[in-house]
């Protein structure tokens, strides 16, 4: 069995285009995609607002875009992807973030998973499944349109108040699974386990490219303080680059449960010393970013996902009074913290030369 290999370069908003092309060499990445199949690309929204570090930013997806197109990958078999949310608006996210710009720029498909003539199925993995059955009895619904096609990743570097970090294996959450997928946030690290059992099983090949230009440090993945870090990661598995991306965050990356879950299911590699890493030396690097951070809303949440609510979890959170978390999501999120306190962070990150190349798209 080949060594897991991660590539980790840094790059500048001057160079960073040509950075993703070469980053995505060193991970050898046309090893992992084959020619003949729909790649889908599978962008991150975390907010519908532009929140830097907070979602896929578009020079992430501009570089891995013409990286495909410029190896000769055919634009037909292109196509970005987003899924629906309770309290996010892909619509709005897409415009915000200035995804449609860069999708509208190569003339590839925006496809939104969840409209009118997209198929879900019902899948059943062969492989071992944790807790995805317990979730959803009726059966675990999947895009019939991933099924068959190989996936690209997008994440960007940052921290989550129920995981840790987030990267590479949490962004297939967004994806796989639909709009009742936070009905499995009491046992996430499972779930995301779950699903990366179910992608080796759909896809012909799976990649993940991680910007790590502004990375996000605290209560996320929206409530962060953004640093700009100038890191990009890739790597064609899941695990490793996110065992990675921790070490570089400052966590060790085999106390993160989906991590180790993973890695001792054979899923792909996160013990360090068994990852080859290409590129920089990350020796020495630590951001000391912050574990255990939260928010009003995520100190609610964990009460009733592991707290002393945990028995009203059903009714709270998966019966017909349910709106009412969404309700509250949106009002602490939209309308109390990202007024007074992200829009500020947010014209700091804009001044500078990242912030530039952001409001260029």
């Amino acid at each position: 069995m080949n060594k897991a290999k991660v590539a980790v370069i840094k790059t500048s908003p001057e160079t960073v285009l040509s950075d993703y092309y070469r980053l995505m060499h060193l991970a050898d990445y046309q090893q992992h995609l084959p020619r003949g199949k729909e790649i889908a690309l599978k962008i991150n929204i975390s907010w519908h607002y532009y929140y830097p570090a907070c979602s896929t930013p578009p020079w992430q997806l501009e570089g891995v875009i013409k990286t495909l197109l410029d190896d000769g990958y055919p634009k037909e078999n292109l196509y970005a992807c987003h899924n629906r949310t309770v309290v996010v608006s892909a619509k709005r996210g897409e415009r915000n973030n200035k995804h449609l710009p860069v999708v509208e720029k190569y003339g590839i498909r925006n496809i939104h998973l969840y409209e009118k003539g997209e198929e879900w199925v019902c899948y059943q993995p062969k492989g071992k499944i944790r807790v995805l059955y317990d979730i959803f009895p009726e059966g675990i619904h999947i895009p019939k349109r991933l099924i068959d096609s190989s996936i690209i990743h997008l994440p960007t570097m940052k921290t989550h108040v129920f995981t840790t970090m987030t990267g590479a294996m949490k962004n297939a959450f967004g994806g796989l699974l639909h709009e009742k997928r936070h009905y499995t946030h009491s046992v996430i690290h499972e779930t995301l386990v779950d699903l990366l059992t179910i992608q080796k099983e759909i896809h012909p090949g799976i990649f993940a490219v991680m910007d790590g230009t502004i990375a996000g440090d605290g209560p996320g993945p929206r409530c962060m303080v953004p640093h700009v870090k100038n890191y990009i990661l890739a790597s064609a598995d899941q695990v490793a680059i996110d065992a990675v991306a921790a070490k570089m965050m400052g966590f060790e990356p085999m106390e993160l449960k989906f991590i180790r879950l993973a890695h001792e299911a054979g899923l792909g590699c996160g013990d360090l010393r068994e990852i080859e890493i290409v590129g920089e030396d990350i020796s020495e690097v630590n951001f000391n970013f912050q574990k255990d951070k939260n928010t009003l809303a995520s100190r609610g949440q964990k009460l009733i996902y592991w707290g002393p609510l945990k028995p009203l979890e059903k009714l709270l959170l998966r019966s017909f009074i349910t709106p009412w978390s969404y309700v509250a999501s949106v009002i602490f999120h939209d309308y109390l913290w990202h007024p007074f306190i992200g829009r500020k962070r947010t014209r700091k990150i804009l001044r500078t030369d990242w912030g530039k190349l952001f409001n260029s798209y």
